[in-house]
């Protein structure tokens, strides 16, 4: 950021914000951008210059920018109130299409974030089973809480079940009851289900970790284990929900889990998450079960709130429309495909990996099944790729995954392939 207004901001956010950011997510000083307005498929800072956008607020709009059913939807709850501390009809009409759309689901509830779902669906998985264990996948993000944050990105190699906590303030108590497992490694994971399952409470896993698939028959593999030994299995789908298929991974895949969690995509940029499932365990939220020993309290003063439900209700009667899912998954693979050519015609040794639309790119020649192999990919270079792509006008991750909507067109992929074919030629170093 080099204009005056931008380093103004810059200033500021450094003087209130703790390392000026919002986050954990930074941007280095060549790559500075300060947001103004977003527009479709395209993100504009302070000074006016737009940048073709594949972070897509980190996955939650996924219909773009400032998508007008969106905008008129809000608009319109918002001249009806914001909040109320009670029902509303937006929030049962959305608890509705929610339990229609999602193969596990047969109650809901609502809260603001992704963490917060699944923190919410560990809780609920404790009193249900009793045990207080949980499994969890080695490199997998599955929320802020002290339970989510280990070995998120471990620095070095432990001996499963070992754990490393990704933050300081989580007691060694909490950190003693997560076991931790490779992704995509069916043997290992489900013989640490048997071996543990005495006091294991649920296994968490992101159908799709990062932009890595699950391999033939992993996914079955836990659901049987799970089934068989009496551990509910527990989806975090804050990222697949309603991107990968209207029923998210569950329905892409065709295997159920006990409890999912939802977040990003469902109100596309608003704060609305749920947690969804099996009636049997949902009820334990039920608030007249309250003084009881399996009560178990889930709720929050805006979660659920007309304004996002209605933003909800809006993005689902988009994504509901005929074609939508055939034309994010075409897009996401040819994306995927022009870019590995791409590559392959300059020499470069690179693998473009995703599913569904999104898509991440490791430089390495080896195949990335796992967050192990994730880490012997070049990150230099790939930090150099994107700095170069943002030179020409193009915002990707530098953490993960990058995020189509339907808001990109063919227009967008060939400007996004010419920054690219530029890049590659002048060399990524």
């Amino acid at each position: 950021m080099t204009s005056k207004k931008g380093t103004d901001f810059l200033e500021r956010a450094r003087s209130y914000l703790p390392g000026g950011w919002l986050g954990d997510l930074t941007l280095p000083d060549e790559m500075m951008l300060i947001a103004s307005r977003g527009e479709g498929s395209r993100l504009y800072d302070v000074d006016g210059r737009g940048y073709l956008d594949f972070t897509m607020g980190g996955g939650s709009l996924i219909l773009g920018h400032a998508h007008p059913a969106i905008l008129e939807a809000v608009r319109r709850q918002m001249e009806l109130g914001s909040t109320y501390y009670t029902l509303s009809d937006r929030s049962i009409e959305l608890a509705e299409e929610l339990v229609k759309a999602i193969p596990c689901a047969e109650r809901v509830r609502f809260a603001s974030t992704g963490g917060e779902a699944t923190f919410y669906a560990l809780r609920l998985a404790r009193a249900f089973t009793g045990k207080e264990k949980i499994l969890k996948f080695e490199g997998s993000y599955i929320g802020h809480s002290d339970y989510g944050m280990m070995s998120v990105s471990p620095p070095r190699p432990n001996l499963y079940p070992s754990h490393h906590p990704d933050s300081a303030g989580i007691p060694a108590a909490v950190q003693e009851l997560v076991i931790t497992a490779p992704f995509n490694n069916a043997d290992i994971a489900c013989g640490l289900v048997e071996e543990h399952a005495g006091e294991l409470a649920a296994v968490i896993v992101e159908p799709v970790q990062r932009s890595i698939p699950p391999a033939p028959g992993f996914l079955e593999g836990l659901r049987q284990v799970t089934t068989e030994r009496g551990v509910l299995l527990v989806y975090d789908e804050v990222v697949t929900g309603f991107r990968l298929a209207y029923g998210g991974a569950q329905e892409y895949f065709g295997v159920v889990p006990d409890l999912a969690a939802y977040g990003k995509a469902v109100a596309c940029g608003f704060p609305l998450s749920a947690v969804a499932g099996r009636a049997d365990v949902m009820e334990l939220a039920d608030p007249a079960r309250k003084g009881e020993p399996e009560y178990v309290y889930i709720s929050g003063t805006l979660s659920g709130n007309p304004v996002c439900a209605a933003a909800a209700l809006a993005t689902l009667e988009e994504l509901s429309r005929p074609g939508v899912y055939d034309g994010l998954r075409g897009m996401g693979e040819q994306y995927r495909m022009e870019l590995a050519a791409l590559f392959d015609e300059h020499g470069v040794p690179a693998r473009v990996q995703g599913i569904g639309p999104f898509f991440q790119v490791f430089f390495t020649q080896n195949p990335v099944t796992d967050y192990r192999a994730q880490t012997q990919a070049d990150r230099k270079r790939f930090e150099s790729f994107v700095r170069k792509m943002f030179a020409r006008g193009i915002f990707m991750s530098r953490r993960a995954k990058n995020y189509l909507s339907t808001a990109h067109g063919e227009s967008d992929l060939a400007e996004f392939l010419e920054a690219a074919r530029a890049v590659c030629a002048g060399g990524i170093d």
